[in-house]
């Protein structure tokens, strides 16, 4: 399972910890990843997904799983969530 968010692609980074005497050792920083549970009012489901705290906090901002997946970009959404947002858009498309 890849430290990768879901929703936002916020994936592991790369750097440095510098110490007072300007010595840098290598590190990785972590995404701060949840498994949540987010419902799509569209689909009438539950979803479970890996998404990191920031973007539970960008769901609820832009008014639930369903709008943030209609305005996410594609290349940052896993497989999951693509397939997802493609059902989103047929089932407003035809409604």
């Amino acid at each position: 399972m890849a430290r990768r968010c879901e929703l936002t692609g916020k994936a592991v980074q790369t750097g440095n910890l510098v110490s007072h005497s300007n010595h840098k050792t290598r590190t990785r920083f972590l995404p701060n990843l949840c498994n949540v549970t987010l419902l799509s009012e569209i689909l009438n489901r539950s979803v479970r997904m890996r998404v990191t705290a920031a973007a539970l906090r960008s769901v609820e901002h832009r008014g639930g799983l369903d709008a943030f997946l209609v305005k996410a970009k594609d290349p940052e959404l896993s497989h999951n969530a693509l397939v997802m947002k493609r059902e989103i858009l047929k089932k407003q498309a035809s409604a």
